[in-house]
């Protein structure tokens, strides 16, 4: 059966949706008017990273569609931390230290979303407004009697962590109630009537649903998106060298573009569904290439993904990075190479070449520089480097520049200043 609403129709065909509470239902909403959708986000870092990018491009998907996305900060549930997939309690954040995380989230959400006041335009807003004030002891009669300890031990946030024999504290099994009810909350102040999120999220969200059929009466639809791996099995938006942030200030627009150069034939096609805008017949056609043709596609790729988050200037400076690494294109453009600036007096004295290997991000550790060496896979300016007790000084400049290589697609141009 054809799906009546653009919103929806599309959450099908680019593969988001995994699971939802009344796809039947939510389809006839979103067909017959604008509805109100959000996504929440834990501030733990001040950017948000490629593993919070399916929430961001839902929400992007439902502005495209004439509808209205929130996207709700955590100030008041990152006080509590979410257990879900956590083996560990999250460290509290003092007041000073989750603001400056707030303001990393947005900027990172306002290169997806238009915000505004405008009807359709995209809202911030955070849960602390309602959480910080509710009265314990009112907010447990009224609230906490829809909730049976019984059934939240069977949610995976809560039963994996206990099968792992990890520490569950009380503060965070309170999280999957504080988020029921900012559900409740955004439906009473913004007449929000979608949930989504991960998979993972699936109880979370139904007891959203839940809580506002009891207490208001109100219908309102949840919906959850695939578990997000790369082919290999691989958590999404994690590399050796660690999280790839949507921000530019935690990671260069360089490393961002080769991210998504470098995905495994395996994920082209579902990336371009779920990180592009292009349309699902060209989608279609790229990833029937095969061999090397299919590194054309992988391009396409990260200059949209790219494009998106970092605007299109930053992804044709990326480009033309990669072509002067391994085309022989114009030198000047291997300025926007992730740069790594080193005082020059250190090139002077000399500095061993795994520990510079490690200072520019392309070693996590001195011990891999080292592996790296020997598995012939670091180059200086271009040259295979066999020693790994070598020496970089000032005769390895180019000028003030030398350019560090790990493998075929990563590289650093180290500047000395």
């Amino acid at each position: 059966m054809p799906h009546r609403s653009d919103l929806v129709r599309q959450l099908v065909q680019r593969g988001f949706l995994h699971q939802a509470t009344d796809l039947e239902g939510l389809d006839a909403l979103a067909a017959e008017q604008r509805i109100t959708a959000y996504i929440g986000f834990d501030c733990t870092a001040d950017s948000l990273h490629v593993g919070n990018l399916v929430g961001i491009m839902l929400l992007r998907l439902v502005q495209r569609t004439g509808h209205r996305p929130i996207a709700l900060v955590g100030g008041g549930t990152t006080k509590v931390g979410d257990p879900s997939g956590k083996d560990e309690s999250r460290q509290l954040l003092d007041e000073t230290t989750l603001q400056a995380y707030i303001a990393g989230v947005r900027r990172s959400l306002e290169a997806f979303l238009q915000f505004g006041e405008g009807p359709g335009d995209a809202l911030l807003v955070n849960n602390d407004a309602w959480l910080s004030e509710l009265r314990y002891i009112d907010f447990l009669r009224q609230y906490g009697r829809h909730f049976t300890i019984n059934r939240m031990l069977t949610f995976d946030s809560v039963r994996l962590r206990l099968e792992r024999e990890q520490p569950l504290t009380f503060l965070e099994f309170n999280y999957m109630v504080m988020q029921a009810y900012d559900f409740l909350e955004l439906a009473r102040r913004y007449d929000c009537r979608l949930q989504m999120g991960g998979s993972d999220q699936w109880g979370n969200i139904v007891n959203g649903v839940e809580l506002a059929r009891r207490v208001d009466g109100k219908t309102l639809f949840g919906a959850t998106t695939p578990l997000m791996t790369a082919a290999s099995g691989a958590k999404m938006g994690k590399t050796a060298a660690g999280a790839v942030w949507l921000n530019e200030s935690r990671l260069p627009a360089f490393d961002y573009w080769q991210f998504w150069r470098n995905a495994a034939d395996a994920d082209v096609g579902r990336f371009l569904r779920l990180f592009t805008e292009l349309p699902l017949d060209e989608i279609a056609r790229l990833e029937a290439l095969q061999g090397a043709e299919l590194n054309e596609a992988k391009k396409i790729l990260a200059d949209e993904a790219t494009g998106l988050c970092r605007g299109e200037a930053a992804a044709r400076d990326a480009a033309n990075a990669a072509r002067a690494m391994f085309a022989g294109a114009e030198a000047g453009d291997a300025a926007a190479l992730p740069t790594t600036e080193i005082a020059r007096g250190e090139f002077v004295a000399g500095i061993n070449v795994a520990d510079l290997l490690n200072r520019t991000g392309l070693a996590a550790s001195k011990g891999e520089a080292r592996r790296l060496i020997r598995g012939g896979g670091a180059r200086l300016n271009d040259d295979k480097i066999d020693d790994e007790a070598m020496t970089v000084d000032t005769a390895h400049l180019q000028g003030d520049q030398l350019t560090l290589s790990a493998g075929r697609k990563r590289h650093v141009r180290v500047r000395a200043v």
